[in-house]
């Protein structure tokens, strides 16, 4: 059976891991599942309600970190992590504070971001908090030389290539300030552009991109 990766491209949680089975060069399939119903579909694969889920040979596993993880072991061919247990733990180190610290703070603003919806001033205050703070902290971690974790191409830029622009878009947007301004996400986001693999990931949240706003504009 070949894995199969459900969910819909214009989620940076499902790009993080279609650029790392392209990046390892692993056969997969895709499958477009919507999330926001409770279609069988999707809940008797991803409990939930959440994508990206995986179909493996062996069940369907959930969680975008826990997919990256089963991924780097079960097919350890073009590895994105190091084999020293430390340089992996930093690299991981740095995913969980750029997901925790940075895009989950970041999320409250993306419904008067990119849906047409509105957050309070007392959210925008508490993101405005939350993400400076996430920001500074991540910039210590982070290396941009070229890549997030320093020279070499990892499972952290898996998940950073996506993050880091919606987070600095969202806040810009909202917020009036890019709070993500003193790190070179713009830079780092050209030179990721430069990976082929990259861009076929972009270009195809790209066309899911036009779909979504198709469907929204039957519904109204």
């Amino acid at each position: 059976m070949t894995l199969k990766l459900c969910g819909f491209s214009t989620s940076n949680y499902y790009n993080k891991i279609k650029l790392q089975l392209l990046l390892k060069d692993i056969p997969f399939e895709e499958e477009l599942v919507w999330v926001g119903n409770s279609h069988p579909k999707l809940m008797a694969r991803s409990f939930m309600g959440k994508v990206p889920f995986l179909e493996t040979p062996q069940g369907c596993l959930s969680e975008s970190m826990v997919i990256a993880e089963y991924l780097e072991q079960a097919y350890p061919q073009h590895p994105l992590l190091p084999s020293d247990p430390m340089q992996a733990a930093k690299l991981r180190e740095l995913i969980v504070y750029l997901e925790l610290h940075i895009e989950l703070v970041a999320r409250e603003l993306y419904a008067q971001a990119f849906f047409g919806g509105q957050v309070s001033e007392g959210t925008k205050e508490r993101v405005r908090k939350n993400l400076t703070k996430g920001v500074a902290a991540f910039a210590k971690l982070a290396k941009f030389s070229p890549y997030i974790g320093g020279e070499n191409l990892s499972m952290a830029d898996c998940a950073a290539a996506f993050h880091l622009p919606i987070a600095s878009n969202a806040s810009k947007l909202v917020l009036g300030e890019d709070l993500l301004a003193d790190l070179p996400v713009k830079v780092y986001g050209q030179k990721m552009a430069e990976n082929p693999h990259m861009q076929k990931v972009l270009a195809d949240r790209k066309e899911n991109a036009l779909l979504m706003a198709s469907l929204s504009a039957k519904k109204t």
